[in-house]
């Protein structure tokens, strides 16, 4: 389907071509009929598929449709999107801007860890779009900065992460002090629409149309798989041989905790990887600094927790790597849908230690199929002679120029270490491991 086949006002269509778009997504071409004809619509769909340009093309022709009516304009958003992380509501901003460039409407985010007083100064003016996290916006409206009694247009979107990161009090919160549903046009997208989600959306809007739109396999069917089985200990200097293997040109690295994430992104610096990361105590203003750099292509490795795995659309990610195999099996889907986005191929590496084997049976029994196994050649443990304490490894500029090259070193010292840990016959794991299951425990 082609977007000109559709009724959407000329300035989105103008957004609409700038960018590039000739023919909409599977989820666009299901859901943009049904809700440009004002019908609410809570959709599922693939990370990395095109749903935030489904319910943004929707807004902004609604917005222009109904201009606003005569009289204050200040703290009156007329479209509210709610979104679980920084990251995504960033995001989804900068989409908004450009895809609705030439529309002249207003756009503001609001979120934590950023200027709190330019944020609440931008709402306090005229906005016709408001996009936020939960929290910041439930201070600033407590406090009366902004009203929700003129929205027209509600996305909450990724709603399953919601309740997974604890908001969904939040959310209703907010809901509440909205116009009634049938005075509204709402939209709800989320990765999996389980009962939970279900309930929230027959809560809040009216008689919303459901759109699935999920492949025949559940992860993306152009990223390469391969899995590693390799003991705790020896995790980093396969990422080393890995990394020196694979030359990767921009590589995202899944951690399960920030501090993992801390000292795997000081140990590749002190490699001389280009590498930083992404935790929860890094300054907002920083981490947005590192995201810039990792999707300009001046920081090609980036290691993060799984606050970006969803939502985030990073162009040409070509490989990802699960350092830590994720606890809950529906992340490992949106971690590797980073990689192989709008038609790409990509390439995605797991490394499961005795922990990891825990999560493995339900990630597989998940997306419906084994992921392919490789072991390991002694060549590809790398020697881990850049250990460092945390904060002593050089601070990886965030600016341009090219990137430090990666220290070599073939076999050496690691390959001899690897002699000494041989596998035992039949090309088993590491020694004291069994793969596809959990180790033993001590008697």
């Amino acid at each position: 389907m082609d977007f000109h086949s559709l009724a959407i006002p000329a300035p989105v269509l103008q957004g609409i071509d700038t960018l590039g778009f000739i023919r909409c997504t599977p989820i666009q071409e299901s859901a943009l009929p049904v809700a440009l004809k004002a019908k609410d619509v809570a959709g599922q769909a693939q990370t990395g598929t095109g749903k935030t340009a489904t319910f943004l093309i929707v807004l902004f022709t609604r917005l222009l449709e109904r201009p606003r009516r005569p009289g204050p304009a200040a703290g009156l958003p007329r479209a509210f999107v709610l979104a679980p992380t920084r990251e995504l509501a960033v995001q989804i901003l900068e989409d908004a801007k450009a895809l609705g460039q030439f529309t002249g409407l207003k756009m503001v985010a609001a979120f934590g860890g950023v200027d709190y007083e330019k944020q609440r100064q931008a709402l306090q003016g005229e906005v016709d779009l408001l996009v936020g996290t939960p929290g910041r916006l439930i201070d600033y409206f407590k406090q009366g900065v902004y009203s929700l009694k003129a929205v027209q247009v509600l996305v909450v979107d990724e709603a399953d992460r919601m309740f997974d990161m604890g908001f969904i009090d939040d959310i209703r919160y907010l809901l509440r002090r909205l116009p009634p549903p049938q005075q509204r046009q709402s939209f709800l997208f989320s990765a999996t629409l389980s009962q939970r989600v279900w309930e929230l959306a027959y809560e809040f809007m009216n008689e919303p149309v459901q759109i699935a739109v999920t492949p025949e396999q559940v992860t993306v069917e152009k990223v390469d798989q391969v899995l590693y089985h390799v003991s705790k200990d020896e995790k980093f200097n396969l990422l080393l041989g890995l990394l020196q293997r694979e030359q990767p040109e921009r590589t995202l690295i899944f951690v399960n905790m920030k501090v993992v994430g801390e000292r795997v992104a000081d140990r590749l610096a002190a490699h001389g990887y280009h590498a930083r990361a992404i935790t929860g105590d890094v300054e907002q203003r920083v981490r947005l600094k590192i995201m810039e750099a990792f999707k300009g292509g001046r920081l090609p490795v980036l290691v993060a927790t799984d606050v970006a795995s969803r939502g985030l659309h990073i162009e040409a990610v070509s490989h990802v790597i699960n350092y830590d195999l994720p606890q809950d099996a529906e992340d490992y889907v949106h971690r590797i849908g980073r990689t192989a986005r709008a038609g790409a191929a990509g390439k995605a590496i797991s490394l499961c230690d005795e922990e990891g084997a825990f999560y493995l049976e339900a990630i597989e029994k998940f997306i419906s199929q084994k992921i392919p196994v490789e072991w390991a050649d002694d060549s590809l443990f790398l020697p881990d002679s850049g250990r460092v304490e945390r904060g002593r490894a050089k601070r990886v500029p965030l600016g341009g120029g090219p990137a430090p090259a990666p220290a070599g070193g073939g076999g050496g010292a690691g390959a001899g270490k690897r002699r000494r840990r041989r596998r035992g016959g039949g090309g088993g794991g590491p020694r004291g491991y069994t793969p596809g299951g959990p180790a033993a425990p001590a008697a």
